[in-house]
């Protein structure tokens, strides 16, 4: 927000040194960004008045101009036309500075002879002085300036680029600075004139204004100005448009801007003869419609997009920018003004959706609050009146179904004890709000009851208030101490202590940790063929997004882990062993998608890196199983079972199991599917392990570590030989010897298996060594076969395993 101080004077007058305000400006929180001194570039250039205006002797286009200085006269050739006896006009004299007109650069006046009469100088034109763009005559000067003083202390002026917080939409306007300056300095404010004649017909009569979408526009405000003539501004508007960095265009367009600077109040200007039906709908946007902004650009609309249309068709993008087809051109002869708010959720939401930012939406985006909208309209309707010779309506249209009742705070001097650690009285807060920020505040025995005023919609609970007599009374004043009272307890956060330790014994299994987005492309998708069987045709999916390979939020961590071990696999010797530990996020009907903590685990290619004299082996399935027993077994789970499952997609339908902790299913491992393989470009075969972190987390302990003692007596060893249907795996085996065995059987391994054409059909040999310990004695023979048959005896009757001849 560029602020002009010459501007700013008009409502406060300025007692302090201009890097002296901008200092105390930012201390209490508004911050200035940068000065920049307009005017230093002018050196030598003078005020002069008109003596005479001549015909040049040889040439008719131009005049010959008296000069009148303090002391002396000079007589300089001139093309302009509109100048006339007495005015006061800027004279640069040969050795000044100029901007050249014609090619944009400084350049340096030099004595010249046009058509043999010496012009010993320039009078000089808005742009010549980087005023504004406006080169069609010279620079008129105000009738107060002092003949002979130098022209910066005339025009000079000194810009504040303020850097202005969000939570502050009042200080995006001059006036909302001059209170800012009133609330430091304690110098009075003076706020514009808004009276006018209003010598036209009842507004009532002339237009008719429905809110159809309420919820996105709390008030809509609206006037008609007829007799308008169009034409450019006068140079005190423009010179204050320019020095807030706004082009000047026509005067109705210039003051419908002007106003906007000055409250912070955006309007908008229609030709009130092009709006059908006299009528303004502020609605949604149909299906199917489009505006030609006044940019040229023709803007499809969607639902979601406020509008304010007419009888028939939208005339404008609500907050952000008019249509071109109701513009203010130079045959305008009556003015429609809006000056309505709008929610800044639906400005901010169509602004992304249509790469479109303005100076209005800028503001409407803060949040503005509804009371301004008829003060900036008759502000705009008095300019108009007076700068564009039009006939005001009598009255103003103003709809505002559902006023809200200002919010009044109770404020005692212990709050503020107690948030800021100062000691103040009552008087002195009273001082600081009432006083200074203009607030509406009544002693109520150690409290005041406060009510901000209109313009600070940023004052939503009592901490703000307490924060503008921290800002205001000075920071410096607040003393500097530890921190008090109890903290708050540290709440478990176990998924999260998982996260960490999984993390931990993955890296310690050698594998790589990768963090992928979590948005990912319909093509990847595609690629592994999960779209359908998760729902993500009906998932969360952006809708602008900035490219298409991140345009849905993933429901599985799989697709972006296979990229990973593609790109990994064209790089590496060794095969890559990847993990991730992130979010998926799972559709849900007429809701917001499930979020899930996911833990996927991946490798391919060779087990080792290529050396001489080692054969190349590639990674299988029971190196992936390997690095899953070893992680449940340091979380410190029993009852893991693997059982073989045939219907999970990607997986391989004949290589693929679900791991269990007793009947509470983790996840699943196994061989991905050939055929996506070959989609996502894998040349040889990938294994994949996906868990459930929130069904692990329901399962681990609240401790990590399993501490034992060493153990104190030896083991005894006995291996079997059984023959085995077909059909039984080997984990249901481990799980009925296991049960068996009891608290003696300490591991139960498996060194051999069979099959031939020595054993009966359908059958195979498994070789299983067990390994019994007793915590408390060395075990006999006779306690280690009472326990080895009864392991026998239950292999026999639940599998229809026997001891192997």
């Amino acid at each position: 927000m560029k602020v002009s101080l010459s501007w700013l004077s008009d409502y406060v007058r300025l007692t302090l040194p201009a890097r002296e305000l901008a200092h105390r400006l930012t201390m209490s929180g508004t911050e200035v960004g940068g000065i920049e001194e307009r005017g230093n570039g002018w050196p030598g250039i003078l005020v002069a008045q008109i003596e005479s205006i001549d015909r040049h002797p040889a040439a008719d286009p131009l005049t010959l101009v008296s000069l009148r200085f303090p002391g002396e006269r000079v007589a300089v050739v001139t093309g302009a036309t509109n100048l006339k006896i007495a005015d006061k006009v800027p004279f640069a004299p040969v050795g000044t500075s100029l901007i050249d007109a014609q090619t944009g650069r400084p350049t340096v006046v030099e004595m010249a002879q046009i058509q043999g009469v010496a012009s010993p100088g320039v009078l000089c034109s808005e742009k010549e002085l980087g005023l504004s763009e406006t080169h069609e005559g010279v620079l008129i000067l105000p009738d107060d300036a002092q003949v002979g003083s130098p022209l910066n202390a005339v025009l000079g002026d000194t810009i504040f680029d303020l850097e202005v917080t969000p939570n502050r939409p009042d200080c995006l306007s001059i006036l909302g600075v001059a209170r800012e300056v009133t609330a430091i300095t304690g110098e009075p404010i003076t706020l514009p004139d808004l009276s006018y004649q209003e010598e036209g017909s009842d507004i009532q009569d002339e237009v008719q204004v429905e809110i159809v979408a309420l919820d996105l526009c709390p008030r809509y405000s609206a006037t008609v100005v007829h007799g308008v003539t169009i034409g450019p501004s006068p140079s005190w508007l423009q010179r204050r448009l320019a020095a807030a960095g706004v082009r000047p265009i026509n005067n109705v367009v210039d003051i419908t801007n002007y106003v906007m600077l000055e409250y912070g109040q955006p309007l908008h200007a229609f030709d009130y003869d092009t709006i059908h039906g006299k009528r303004i709908v502020v609605r949604r946007a149909i299906p199917g419609e489009s505006l030609r902004t006044l940019d040229g650009v023709v803007r499809p609309l969607v639902p979601e997009m406020l509008v304010i249309a007419d009888a028939d068709r939208p005339v404008a993008l609500a907050g952000i920018m008019g249509g071109s087809e109701t513009e203010v051109t130079q045959s305008t002869k009556r003015v429609l003004l809006e000056s309505a708010n709008f929610s800044p959720g639906s400005i901010r939401q169509s602004c992304r959706a249509l790469r479109l930012r303005t100076e209005a939406s800028f503001r409407f985006d803060k949040g503005l609050p509804p009371a301004m909208t008829t003060v900036a309209l008759r502000r705009a309707t008095k300019l108009l009146v007076e700068i564009c010779g039009g006939k005001a309506s009598r009255g103003l249209r103003d709809v505002f179904p559902a006023p809200r009742e200002p919010m009044e705070f109770s404020l005692t001097t212990s709050e503020l004890r107690r948030v800021l650690g100062i000691d103040l009285t009552v008087a002195q807060v009273r001082e600081v709000l009432a006083d200074r920020l203009g607030f509406d505040c009544r002693e109520d025995g150690n409290a005041l009851r406060v009510k901000p005023p209109a313009y600070r919609s940023d004052i939503q609970i009592l901490t703000d208030l307490v924060e503008e007599v921290a800002r205001l009374v000075g920071y410096d004043r607040i003393p500097t101490t530890t921190l008090a009272g109890h903290l708050p307890d540290h709440p478990p956060q176990p998924i999260r202590a998982l996260v960490e330790r999984v993390s931990d014994l993955l890296v310690g299994c050698g594998l790589q940790e990768v963090i992928t987005y979590s948005l990912i492309g319909r093509r990847l998708l595609d690629k592994v063929g999960i779209g359908s069987e998760a729902g993500t045709s009906n998932g969360l999916r952006m809708a602008n997004p900035m490219n298409p390979d991140q345009e849905i939020l993933r429901v599985s961590l799989l697709p972006s882990l296979l990229e990973c071990l593609k790109n990994n696999l064209r790089q590496d010797e060794a095969g890559p062993r990847l993990f991730e530990i992130g979010r998926v996020y799972l559709p849900r009907r007429a809701d917001l998608p499930r979020e899930r903590q996911m833990l996927v685990i991946g490798m391919a290619g060779p087990r080792w890196q290529r050396q001489w004299g080692r054969a190349t082996a590639q990674v299988d399935f029971y190196d992936l199983k390997g690095v899953v027993e070893a992680l449940l077994d340091r979380l410190t789970l029993g009852g893991i079972r693997f059982v073989q499952i045939t219907d999970q997609h990607p997986f391989h339908p004949g290589r693929t199991t679900a791991v269990y902790s007793r009947d509470v299913r983790l996840g699943i491992m196994g061989e991905l599917h050939p055929a996506v393989a070959r989609n996502c470009e894998l040349r040889v075969p990938a294994y994949l392990a996906e868990f459930d972190l929130e069904q692990l987390v329901s399962v681990v302990g609240e401790e990590f570590l399993r501490i034992e003692p060493l153990p104190r007596f030896p083991t005894v060893r006995r291996d079997l030989a059984l023959v085995v249907p077909e059909r039984v795996s080997v984990a249901e085996l481990f799980e009925v010897i296991k049960n068996a065995g009891g608290s003696l059987l300490e591991q139960v391994e498996l060194f051999d298996l069979f099959r031939g054409k020595e054993l009966p059909q359908g059958h195979k040999s498994c070789g299983i060594g067990l390994v019994f310990r007793s915590p408390d004695q060395t075990l006999t023979d006779t306690e280690v076969v009472q326990v080895e048959t009864r392991i026998i005896e239950q292999l026999q009757r639940l599998t229809r395993a026997y001891l192997r001849g």
